[in-house]
């Protein structure tokens, strides 16, 4: 049965293709479609459209499905066509008519859409949780290993010297400065949607701003067409946050797979972290960065295919927004689990120290020793040809020291800096207040 259904019905192969892998993704929004139901119920019985007995029936109601779900024993019947008929048809079976009173004023339309905004926030707080946890680890690698130095490189190519604090706190910077794309992706999903209906608004009194602050939302998208054409806008800026992330780590990895191989030999990790080969006894490979390194690959991917998705769609609902969805959920399941497994393994990583010590490196403190040179009051061009030439005679024998004292050097790193930058972004985002919301509208 359908919420639509009047006496016809879809061909089985029809309903099959229209349908999709949309029932996978409606047990997540289940409790999202409770939490937006109850703001809707509460709304209705202030603009005469509930009874106050209705409405307290329709609370007790959502609230035990709620519960349900968060017990894990809420489903969606076969032959359901998804949660928001589950939800209604429960409440109709268990409470009578008054479960179907509480569709009136919006459509699956602003449902879907008000679920989805729910949703999002939710994905967001966890992945910034994730985020943070990892940039607290980099932040402390970096202090510890500050005086560890290693090769810098240019074009692949040695460069110069860097320092493991330099790379881990480079990556921790690259983090809280991923958070401002994050910041402009959960200012699209703040907003409200519920009360557009099917994007054109309703004949019934609606009272939005109500839903707006029972559901913590910022503010409302007020155009009610632009409420619903902002489907799949939404799910594009999630996406290209989503990728930005994804790139700090896919170079994380990337890095990480390089400095482990035994042409490198600069990090390496407890044999029980890697996997071997089954025909060469010596192999450590390092699977897991591989896979973060494809899995962030794919999720830079994300933009690209949302927008090709949304290309040529006029103003309005339109289903191709359903296979939204087939994008943007499994690339927040693959975001987090690559965040988390990056965290493991560096709570792990090892680091060979010394590292330039040997002369094999030795080229890599050229530019110093023109520095040097430089401040002993030596022309910059002629200090530079001094070099260059005793490194073509093979007659360069640098100093192995470095002395970098500027901000964001390797004798300043500026961890303390980087820490508050991330520290700011993440005060953008008001979490506690939606958590406030939700627990009042879930209160007996």
């Amino acid at each position: 049965m359908k919420l639509w259904q009047k006496n016809t019905t879809s061909t089985k192969e029809v309903e099959q293709f229209t349908i999709g892998r949309d029932p996978e993704f409606d047990i997540v929004l289940a409790p999202f479609d409770v939490l937006g139901s109850l703001a809707h119920a509460t709304m209705l019985e202030s603009i005469g459209l509930l009874t106050e007995e209705e409405l307290a029936t329709l609370k007790k109601g959502l609230r035990e499905i709620y519960a349900e779900i968060e017990a894990g024993t809420f489903k969606i019947d076969p032959g359901v066509e998804d949660v928001h008929s589950q939800v209604e048809f429960l409440l109709t079976e268990r409470f009578g008519d008054v479960g179907k009173k509480l569709h009136s004023g919006r459509s699956r339309n602003d449902q879907v859409a008000v679920d989805l905004k729910l949703y999002y926030r939710s994905e967001i707080q966890s992945v910034l949780e994730a985020t943070k946890s990892l940039f607290d680890l980099l932040i402390k690698l970096a202090e510890k290993h500050k005086n560890d130095l290693m090769p810098g490189y240019t074009h692949t190519q040695l460069a110069m010297p860097s320092s493991f604090g330099l790379w881990f706190g480079s990556l921790a910077e690259a983090l809280a400065e991923d958070l401002e794309l994050w910041q402009a992706a959960y200012n699209l999903a703040d907003k409200n949607p519920l009360g557009s209906a099917a994007g054109y608004g309703s004949s019934f009194p609606l009272n939005r701003t109500m839903t707006t602050q029972l559901l913590g939302f910022k503010e409302m998208h007020y155009n009610v067409i632009n409420a619903q054409n902002n489907r799949g806008k939404t799910e594009k800026v999630i996406a290209f946050a989503m990728a930005g992330l994804a790139g700090t780590l896919n170079r994380l990895a990337a890095d990480t797979i390089i400095f482990m191989n035994q042409h490198f030999g600069f990090v390496k990790f407890p044999d029980n972290l890697t996997t071997g080969s089954s025909i060469m006894p010596h192999k450590k490979n390092p699977d897991v960065f591989e896979l973060i390194r494809a899995k962030a690959n794919q999720i830079q991917s994300g933009p690209q295919n949302l927008m090709m998705q949304m290309t040529n769609t006029t103003t309005g609902y339109h289903r191709d927004l359903q296979l939204l969805k087939e994008t943007t959920f499994p690339d927040f399941e693959k975001l987090k689990d690559c965040l988390q497994i990056t965290q493991f393994m560096l709570e792990h990583i090892e680091i060979k120290s010394g590292l330039l010590e040997d002369k094999f490196y030795k080229h890599l403190f050229s530019v110093e020793e023109v520095n040097r040179l430089v401040l002993e009051g030596t022309p910059f061009r002629d200090a530079y040809k001094q070099v260059g030439l005793a490194i073509e005679n093979d007659d360069f024998a640098p100093l192995h020291t470095v002395n970098h004292s500027h901000e964001g050097s390797i004798g300043q790193l500026c961890l303390e800096e980087i820490k508050q930058k991330m520290d700011t972004a993440l005060a953008k985002f008001d979490f506690e207040n939606i958590a406030s919301s939700y627990q009042k509208l879930l209160e007996e």
